[in-house]
């Protein structure tokens, strides 16, 4: 799905007018409906007082439609227009024209005296500004944005919360804790630097024009499910282990088996036909217990790694899981990349060696899936200001180096030289120990089973983190576990596949 700016978003509008020959005034009419829907069914108590926040633009008159809808649905409603500007939209005051016929209580707030008492609502609707917002909140929008933040209710904005700007770092917005967004994805929706602002963010279909949006260019994409299930691989009747790839997962050192466990599992869940674990001596014990599935094969030393050495012919190799950062560990590293030619992904210390050691990028494989959290993409590009120069700055290395990269988190995106790709998928379940080893072998798995290294990083992302949304009502966020990911892999599939 596509990830559009403000002005492709405003263009779409206009030719879905056109095409459809309807009125500015339908289409706000039909996104307010999709609202609404959205509304009624989130909250269904109507005695629960709503306030509605509108501005005095074309977003405002999405709020004051929706107060019409509301109220004639037998919910309690108020409205609030917050005059930051004397000059009303065309079609915001015909909608103020219209909530005045319908007797729907309408109060304008001018100056800080008009700002009323939120005490007496539960929920308030935010639509005082919308995409089209590019300076900092000021005067009396500032003053009853403020206020907002600090109601304490519960806090829902149409199509993106009031000040959230669209192509550069926010200091000032509602802090929402849910965002309704019409139809096409915004980018700034799913930045981490906005994690205050936005809440959950929900996508909702107002009939934009098709043709419209699949002509509309864009590097920016959103994987949905949809995208998801077209890129699943069949499964064959007459498959077997041999033809569903070989996985190998180079990693551990003493204390840190575990991840190596993690992964291998995890390669072997998503559905390749065979995992060997390479560990130091010290792994072998407990892989066999832990997980008789994986094959093995030891280093020569008992505590950690200090020469990758196999005659097999893996499909996919994942590297780096607990692998630790000795001196021996890291040439061991170095030759094994000189030799390498199997598809490849790099995580946790495998990252770090890198980072190190900068000038052996050039010996990676094209397409190389790299999967640093935050920290580790830091000692890989340096430093950035905000989230929008982080994304440049990646862009560019992956370019250079010929690299995917995967930078994880709640939405976790996928860089490529051309393209970003936001995760749809997971939740806070996910910031636990080891759910980067479970990526790690899950991609490993994929790529194992002849996906393409761009293809393996979606797919394997979207699982990743559907594992944590399925299993939401039964294990909560606190007790998640990356075991837990594990286990619901197949399940995944079968949201899917649906």
């Amino acid at each position: 799905m596509k990830i559009l700016t403000a002005e492709q978003i405003r263009e779409i509008d206009l030719k879905t007018t056109a095409s459809e020959n309807i009125s500015s005034l339908e289409l706000m009419k039909r996104a307010s409906k999709a609202f609404f829907d959205w509304f009624t069914t989130r909250f269904t108590d109507k005695n629960l007082p709503v306030s509605v926040f509108s501005g005095t633009g074309n977003n405002g008159g999405d709020g004051l439609v929706v107060a019409r809808m509301l109220q004639k649905s037998g919910y309690k409603v108020n409205v609030f227009i917050v005059e930051y500007s004397r000059h009303y939209s065309e079609d915001c005051a015909h909608n103020v024209r219209r909530a005045k016929v319908e007797n729907i209580s309408i109060k304008r707030i001018a100056s800080t005296d008009d700002i009323p008492s939120l005490s007496g609502f539960e929920i308030i609707i935010d639509a005082i500004f919308g995409t089209g917002l590019n300076r900092e909140v000021t005067g009396i929008a500032r003053e009853v944005i403020k206020r907002i933040n600090g109601s304490g209710k519960k806090i829902v904005s149409i199509d993106v919360p009031s000040g959230l700007s669209m192509d550069g770092k926010t200091h000032f917005a509602v802090q929402a804790t849910e965002t309704v967004t019409m139809q096409i994805p915004k980018l700034a929706l799913y930045l981490p630097d906005n994690r205050s602002f936005t809440g959950e963010v929900y996508l909702i279909n107002i009939g934009l024009n098709e043709k419209a949006i699949d002509d509309a260019k864009t590097s920016f994409y959103l994987i949905t499910k949809n995208e998801t299930r077209g890129l699943l691989k069949p499964l064959e009747k007459f498959a077997h282990k041999g033809t569903q790839g070989h996985s190998m997962l180079i990693g551990g050192s003493i204390g840190k088996i575990g991840s190596v466990c993690l992964a291998s599992k995890a390669a072997l869940k998503t559905g390749c036909g065979l995992v060997t674990a390479f560990v130091p001596k010290c792994g072998t014990p407990v892989l066999q217990a832990a997980f008789p599935e994986a094959m093995v094969i030891e280093d020569r030393n008992d505590t950690y790694i200090t020469g990758i050495d196999f005659t097999i012919h893996p499909d996919a190799i994942g590297a780096g899981v607990g692998l630790g950062e000795l001196p021996e560990t890291q040439h061991a590293f170095y030759r094994f990349l000189q030799q390498n030619k199997a598809s490849l992904v790099i995580d946790a210390d495998g990252l770090n060696i890198l980072s190190k050691n900068k000038e052996w990028l050039t010996l990676l494989p094209p397409e190389t899936i790299l999967t640093p959290h935050p920290k580790e993409l830091f000692r890989l590009i340096g430093e950035w200001r905000e989230d929008y120069d982080k994304i440049r700055k990646t862009i560019a290395f992956a370019k250079q180096h010929r690299l995917i990269i995967v930078l994880k988190g709640a939405h976790s995106m996928i860089i490529d030289p051309e393209n970003v790709y936001v995760n749809s998928t997971g939740t806070p379940a996910l910031a636990t120990a080891g759910s980067g080893d479970v990526l790690t072998g899950i991609i490993t798995g994929l790529l194992a089973q002849g996906y393409k290294p761009l293809e393996a990083a979606k797919v394997g992302v979207f699982i990743h983190g559907l594992t944590a949304n399925l299993s939401a009502t039964r294990i909560h966020a606190r007790s998640f576990l990356a075991s837990d990911i594990i286990d619901n892999i197949g399940n995944a599939y079968f949201e899917i596949e649906k």
